[in-house]
Order: structure tokens, then C-alpha cells, then sequence
């Protein structure tokens, strides 16, 4: 028997392939981003790569994206089409193979990982992608890395998941529902799967068989007798598990008068638009839809030919559980369905097998992965006649992000794809809009001391005054009990989408002669787009209003400190020159020793004067700066002890006091040269002047640069 290897093979049989393509790696591997539209802190968004064309490049570049499967590098000119579809034609016939099932089993003796369940094909492509693990920080997972941000902990469940129905335990009978509100990710996350797993079959690595013409794509190891399964296992170690479908039982026996060898086989590529080994099921009209879209129907046109309806060949295999056998099913909605479809899970979930009329239990290999919302969720639960479904439920949540910095990155893909090109977008306008978005996901705390505000900062990794890590993990808790208690929202389970704040800044951006969106132009479509946001009663509206406001005063903060430090020529050198005379005072003040004065050379006692006019700024009190001082060296020596240098952005306080005497200093001239309406010729030049910095040096534009300059010189004004 001739062998029949993806890696290397003898002379190709008529009609076979060479080599299958390499392996496909998930998302995140090394594709070239495109910028669209600068982000709200002013540098570039990385958006995905474009599709592949049909067929992929996986033979090309082994380390491509399965999620985003990317074209190779775009060389300048025109597009040579023939010779593009010539490699396209070269591509699709290195995935061609066909041929018996003898030459089949071959390649799973060399390769018995062709023999894996669909569960474990998901689990070696999100592994093949790339797991980033650390001790500090959260598990990185390069397969979701390029779309979903700031969803972490579901991450780790989903993968956790595959892991185990991997090893073929129990949870492998389970079906996964990924439950959020709307906007969250959930069919984002289905979406990359299906995808992944197309560009996945495409691999060496990901290659499916299938027994040739089956409508079920059959496993054809499921050719084997049951009784030889235990040898075959025992000394090629290879797994088989699952028997033929009743269309191949009958050509088994009829077609093929049982010469097993010579059964033919094929190599599959899963595509959800051919229908093969990916599918999707999304509840419609009651009275139009039937059973027959899950489990197929009998051809009443054909079964005048075969002359019974319990003949395989009268019966269409063309439901969503049939054709998305050995790959992955996506139900959407699954808790909107009627009792009836939610009956087919029971059997396909515990048996893993489908049940349809005139048949036997026809055993099917295939991933699981509904959605649904809270709201339909509890419903669910709260129904007693739900008990066996619900306990073959994998439940993992998908809630909003509650930091902004993944819920800007969120804004900059989207805003980036949808080619808002020509549009700038100024330095913190998606950071407002992440800021409005996140507040209306957190809970108020109970905790002495903590505001939203506070609230969001810990969670953004920030940190602030009087609290740190530990005051997180509290506040998690206190949200997610707090809500748990009274049946309302957990943290993250409710509040505004980043479906709406997208397409809200959307409508800003497309308005006509719109060529910057500026942080004011983001708040003010936020706060239009309430008064036509269905979901919204007067109270939340309301509170809603009262957080765009807060959101202002963030964003007022930041403006004026942006246009303070653009008036500084050089305000990193101007702050690391006053800070050094600081600590060389703070020093000299703890040893009680004298400094040399620079000019004269004499020694002098340290500048009390200076030392307080900083420390006032931040509200340390005459009584407490002893305190102050030593604590900040306390900070430098533990520093020196790890190799790492201190400056004064090691100590949030200090530089809070640094920048803040800085502004005082320069805050009459700053008032004067921004808020006069006529200003003189040395004024404009001032104004030109911090106008070309902030485009320089801030990421600014002319436009969202003069916008800020007034806006501050109306703030001080006041």
C-alpha cells in the first residue's frame, strides 16, 4: 500500500495534490496593520489586515492569522490579476486529496492527530495561534488578540473549556453559552471561531478527511468494525469513536460490498458559505420553521424512486446539526427558540447524537456555541422545566469593558474599519467617549471615600490616592454581590454599548465638512444620540446626562494641562530640572546638611521655600511634610535596591505637586495669552506658537489644536 503523507509523499496519484499547504496560525500572528484614524491619545490605530482571497496564503506564509488570514505584502502598481489567479488555482489544488481509505489510515498511523475530535481541532488552533502566559499579568491569547479587548477572564473560560472537551472529558457533552448584554463581543468571539476553523482546514496542521460524497462529511475511521477499534488503538494509538451515518451504512454495504479499503476518502476544507463542517442556526417565525432546519428532512420528490422514506437516499442531510458535523455550530439566540429545537440538544449535547425519523441515533462530532442576554438567560434558569438543558450548559459571561483603555482600542478598530478616512481624530476624543461608556457600566461603592471616578481609575490601572490593588479585587467583589443580591446588573452586565458609542461618533465623523473629531464633538453626539436611545427611561437618562457632565470635568482637567505643558518650550526638562532641585533639598533637609550655593559656591540651608511651595500644591500640610519627604525617599531607596531609577514620575503625588507648581507658575500667562478676544501681535505668537507644539509634538491637528487653545482660554477665563 502506497503511503499517502501531508509532509512528503511518493509519486502523487492522478488527480492528488502535492504537499498541503503549512499550518495556519490564529489571529494576532504577523499580519501588517493599516492606520485609518488616529486614536483618542493621538498615536496610530493598528486595524486587521484585509481577507485572504478565496483559498488563503497558507502555503505561502506559514504564520498567517487563521481568525485574518492576511494577503502577502500589497507591492506598488497596478495588480497583476492572472497571475493572482494562478496562485489562487495553485493554492486550491494543494488542498486537493483523494483517495482510499487504506492510504487514509496510513497517514493517521503517521499522524494520529487526523483522527481528533472537533473540540480538540478548536484547542490545538487557539494553542497554535499562540498562549502568552504570565505570573503578573492576564493570559494572552494571540488567536483573539487583533478583536477582542479587555475580555480576559472569558478568554481563559473559553479556553478552558476546549482544553478539557479536548482530553475528551465529560465536558465535552456540554454545550457553551456565552451570555452578555448586547454589544459585548459574543458573536464577535463565534465569528472568529468559524472563521479560524475555515482557515485552520486549510493547514497542514488542520487537515480534515472525510469519506468521499458523504453528507456528513463522515470521520472514516468510523469504517471500522467495533470489535477491532481496541487493537487499533492499542497499537497504532489511534482513537476511534462514533459510527457511519446511515447514507454511508447503506453505500457501505450496497456501493462498496463491504470492501472497506477501497472506500474513498477526500480531504475537506470547512467553509460556512458551502455549508461544510460550519453552521449557524438563528431562530425566525414559529409557524415557518420547523425541526427540519437541525436535524434535515425526508425528499418527498425522491422517495417515489427508493420506495420508502426510511431509505438514506430519500433523506435530505442538510441540517444545521448535519452539515456543521465535525466542525462547529453556532446558535444564535438559542434561548428565543422554540421547546422543540431545545429538545435536539438534549440528545446532541449529553449522546452526541441527533435523532430525526426513520432512523436510528445518527452519532455527530461537533462544537456547540450559543449566545443569549441576561435577561432571557434568567428567564431560563427560572423555569423548573428547563432542568435537564440547563445542567448540560457551559456558561460563560461576556460583559462590557470596565477599563478604557481596551474600550478605546475597541473604538479605533471600529471606526478604523468602517474607513472613516480624512477624519482626525484629536488626542482624548475616544478616551472621553470611553470614559462616558465605562461609567455607565460601574456600580456605586459603599466604600469610604470611593467615587465612580476613583472606581474607574483603580480599574485602569491608575493609581490613586489611598487605595491600590487590594481595594480592586474588594470593589469586584462588592459590585458583583451587590448586584447578584438584588437582582439587578452585575458590574459590566449593563449600561451604555460600545455599539451605540460607535455609532454615535460614526454620525460625528460622516456629517458634512467634519475633519477632526475633537473631544467636545464626541461628547456632545453622545449626549444628542440619549434622547433617541430606546432602552433608556427618564431616570436612567437622566443619570446618564449627569455622567456625561462628569465627564467634562475629566475632560477639563486634561485640556488645561495639555495646553500648560505645550506653553512650556520643554516641559519634561523644565519638570525634571525642577524636581531635581527638589530632591536635592529633600535630601539635604533629611541629613540636616547644607547645599553649595551654584553661583557663590557657599553652603546654604536647603530652600524651605521652594520644598513648600511644591509640597502646597498638593495639600500637604506644614505638620506632615517631614513625613512626605521621608516617605519619598523611602521610595528611592527601595527603587536602588531593584537597579531602577527614580524620577519623578516614580511618585505619583510628587509629580502631581511638580506639574501643578509648574501651571501656577505659568497659569497668568497662560489666562492672559488664551482668553483675550483681540490679542496683541505678542499674544498671537504665543498662541502660534503653543498651536504648532500641540501638532508636533501632542498629535494634534491645526484644527482640533485652535479648538483646544480657546476652549482652555474660555475654562480660565471663567
Amino acid at each position: 500500500m502506497q503511503s499517502h503523507t501531508p509532509a512528503g509523499r511518493a509519486t502523487p496519484r492522478p488527480g492528488t495534490s502535492e504537499n498541503p499547504p503549512a499550518a495556519v496560525a490564529g489571529p494576532g500572528g504577523n499580519c501588517s496593520p493599516t492606520t485609518l484614524i488616529a486614536p483618542g491619545r493621538g498615536a496610530a490605530v493598528a486595524m486587521p489586515p484585509p481577507p485572504d482571497p478565496p483559498g488563503g496564503s497558507a502555503a505561502v506564509e506559514p504564520q498567517r492569522a487563521a481568525g485574518h488570514p492576511g494577503a502577502p505584502p500589497v507591492e506598488p502598481g497596478p495588480i497583476d490579476l492572472a497571475a493572482r489567479l494562478r496562485e489562487y488555482g495553485r493554492l486550491a489544488a494543494a488542498r486537493t486529496w483523494r483517495g482510499t481509505f487504506a492510504e487514509y489510515y496510513e497517514l493517521c498511523r503517521q499522524r494520529p492527530q487526523l483522527a481528533r475530535l472537533s473540540h480538540a481541532r478548536v484547542f490545538d488552533m487557539l494553542t497554535a495561534a499562540g498562549v502568552g502566559r504570565s505570573d503578573r499579568g492576564p493570559t494572552e491569547y494571540a488567536f483573539f488578540a487583533a478583536d477582542l479587548f479587555g475580555l480576559e477572564r472569558t478568554l481563559d473560560q473559553i479556553y478552558d473549556y476546549f482544553g478539557a472537551a479536548a482530553k475528551r472529558l465529560e465536558v465535552r457533552k456540554r454545550i457553551l453559552l456565552l451570555m452578555g448584554p448586547v454589544g459585548g463581543g459574543k458573536s464577535t468571539i463565534v465569528s472568529l471561531l468559524k472563521r479560524g476553523l475555515e482557515a485552520h482546514s486549510r493547514g497542514a496542521d488542520g487537515a480534515v478527511y472525510g469519506i468521499a460524497d458523504c453528507p456528513m462529511h463522515e470521520e472514516p475511521l468510523h469504517l471500522l468494525p467495533a470489535e477491532l477499534r481496541a487493537e487499533v488503538l492499542a497499537k497504532d494509538g489511534i482513537h476511534v469513536e462514533g459510527d457511519l451515518c446511515p447514507y454511508c451504512r447503506w453505500r457501505c454495504r450496497q456501493e462498496w460490498a463491504g470492501d472497506v479499503g477501497a472506500v474513498p476518502v477526500e480531504r475537506l476544507t470547512f467553509s460556512e458559505k458551502d455549508r461544510l463542517g460550519i453552521g449557524t442556526f438563528s431562530p425566525s417565525d414559529e409557524k415557518s420553521q420547523d425541526i427540519s432546519e437541525l436535524v434535515g428532512s425526508v425528499d418527498l420528490a425522491t422517495v417515489g424512486r427508493y420506495g420508502a422514506e426510511s431509505d438514506p437516499r430519500a433523506y435530505r442531510f442538510d441540517g444545521e446539526f448535519n452539515i456543521a458535523n465535525r466542525g462547529l455550530m453556532e446558535f444564535v439566540e438559542m434561548l428565543k427558540c422554540q421547546e422543540e429545537f431545545l429538545y435536539g440538544l438534549l440528545t446532541l449535547s449529553q449522546e452526541q447524537s441527533i435523532k430525526t425519523s426513520r432512523f436510528a441515533m445518527i452519532y455527530a462530532d461537533l462544537v456547540v456555541v450559543a449566545h443569549t442576554n441576561e435577561a432571557e438567560y434568567q428567564s431560563f434558569v427560572a423555569n423548573p422545566k428547563n432542568e435537564a438543558l440547563r445542567d448540560r450548559i457551559i456558561l460563560v459571561k461576556v460583559p462590557y469593558n470596565l477599563r478604557i483603555k481596551d474600550e478605546m482600542r475597541i473604538y479605533g478598530k471600529l471606526l478604523g474599519e468602517g474607513g472613516a478616512l480624512g477624519v482626525h481624530c484629536a488626542p482624548h476624543a475616544l478616551e472621553v467617549a470611553a470614559t462616558f461608556a465605562v461609567l455607565t457600566r460601574l456600580r456605586e461603592s459603599k466604600k469610604a471615600g470611593m467615587s465612580l471616578i476613583k472606581k474607574l481609575r483603580l480599574y485602569d490601572g491608575e493609581s490613586v490616592e489611598g487605595f491600590g490593588a487590594a481595594d480592586v479585587r474588594e470593589l469586584q467583589e462588592e459590585a458583583e454581590q451587590a448586584g447578584g443580591g438584588r437582582g439587578e446588573p452585575v458590574e459590566g452586565m449593563g449600561g451604555i454599548s460600545p455599539r451605540y458609542v460607535i455609532n454615535r461618533l460614526s454620525s460625528a465623523v460622516s456629517r458634512q465638512g467634519c475633519r477632526c473629531l475633537t473631544p467636545l464633538e464626541a461628547l456632545r453626539a453622545l449626549k444628542d444620540g440619549l434622547e433617541q436611545h430606546t432602552g433608556l427611561d427618564r431616570q436612567a437618562r437622566e443619570a446618564y446626562l449627569n455622567l456625561i457632565y462628569e465627564t467634562r470635568k475629566e475632560y477639563d482637567e486634561i485640556a488645561k494641562t495639555q495646553v500648560h505643558k505645550a506653553f512650556v518650550y520643554s516641559f519634561e526638562d523644565s519638570a525634571r530640572t525642577l524636581f531635581d532641585n527638589y530632591l536635592d533639598n529633600a535630601l539635604a533637609y533629611w541629613n540636616r546638611a547644607k547645599l553649595a550655593d551654584p553661583i557663590t559656591g557657599e553652603d546654604v540651608e536647603p530652600d524651605e521655600k521652594l520644598m513648600r511651595s511644591i509640597e502646597e500644591q498638593i495639600g500637604v500640610a506644614d505638620n506632615v511634610k517631614r513625613a512626605f519627604r521621608e516617605e519619598m525617599l523611602v521610595r528611592i531607596s527601595a527603587l536602588a535596591r531593584r537597579g531602577e531609577r527614580f524620577d519623578y514620575r516614580s511618585h505619583e503625588r510628587l509629580r502631581e505637586a511638580l506639574e501643578k507648581k509648574l501651571f501656577s507658575d505659568l497659569r497668568n500667562i497662560v489666562k492672559i495669552t488664551t482668553s483675550v478676544k483681540t490679542p496683541d501681535a505678542d499674544q498671537l505668537r504665543r498662541i502660534n506658537e503653543v498651536c504648532a507644539r500641540l501638532v508636533a509634538e501632542h498629535g494634534y491637528c491645526t484644527i482640533c489644536a485652535n479648538e483646544l487653545v480657546q476652549y482652555v482660554g474660555q475654562l480660565l477665563a471663567r
